[in-house]
C-alpha cells in the first residue's frame, strides 16, 4: 500500500505532538517579538528594540531545536516500527524509549501501526508512566542534566541502540 504525501505529514505530526505544539508556540512568540522589535526600533527606541530582537532570535532558535527533536522522534519511530515488525512485541524493544513522553508517543504510534498498541500501553503503564509524565526522567531527577552533552546527543541525534 502506497502512502500519500498527506498521510506522511499526518504521521510525522502524530509521532511527536509535543515538539510540534511547542514549535507552533515558539514560532508565534518569535514573530510577535520580531514585529515588536521592528516597531520599537522604528519608533526610536533602539535599546528595547534590541532586547526584543534578541528574544525573537532565541524563540526562533527554539523552533529549530523543537523540529530537531521531532525529526529525531520520527527516526526513532521508524526504527521501533521496523523492529516490532521484524521481531514482534518485546519489552526489550520499548525499554530504551520509555524515559520521555516524546519517545513513548513515537513508540506507541509504532506499536499501533504494527498491531501491538495494547501491549505497549500496558508495558508503559506497568512502568508507572501516565499521560501527565511529560518531562524526561533524567530532567525530573536533575534539571541541569538538560545541558549535559550525552542528553543533548541522545535527544537530537538518535543512533542505533542494542535491545539487550
Amino acid at each position: 500500500m502506497r502512502t500519500t504525501f498527506m498521510q506522511m505529514i499526518s504521521r510525522y505530526v502524530r509521532v511527536a505532538p509535543f515538539p510540534h505544539m511547542t514549535t507552533i508556540s515558539m514560532a508565534f512568540l518569535a514573530l510577535f517579538f520580531g514585529l515588536e522589535a521592528r516597531l520599537l526600533t522604528g519608533a526610536g527606541n533602539p535599546l528595547l528594540g534590541g532586547i526584543f530582537w534578541v528574544l525573537s532570535a532565541l524563540f526562533a532558535w527554539g523552533v529549530l531545536l523543537c523540529q530537531a527533536d521531532a525529526v529525531s522522534r520520527f527516526r526513532e519511530f521508524k526504527r521501533v516500527r521496523a523492529t516490532l515488525r521484524r521481531y514482534g512485541f518485546s519489552p526489550r524493544i520499548l525499554r530504551p524509549v520509555s524515559s520521555s513522553r516524546c519517545q513513548r508517543d513515537a513508540a506507541l504510534l509504532a506499536a499501533t501501526e504494527t498491531g501491538f498498541r495494547a501491549q505497549a500501553h500496558r508495558y508503559f503503564a506497568a512502568l508507572g508512566y501516565r499521560w501527565y509524565h511529560i518531562l524526561p526522567d533524567k530532567i525530573v531527577a536533575n534539571p541541569l542534566h538538560f545541558f549535559h552533552p550525552h542528553f543533548l546527543r541522545s535527544t537530537f541525534l538518535p543512533r542505533r541502540r542494542s535491545f539487550d
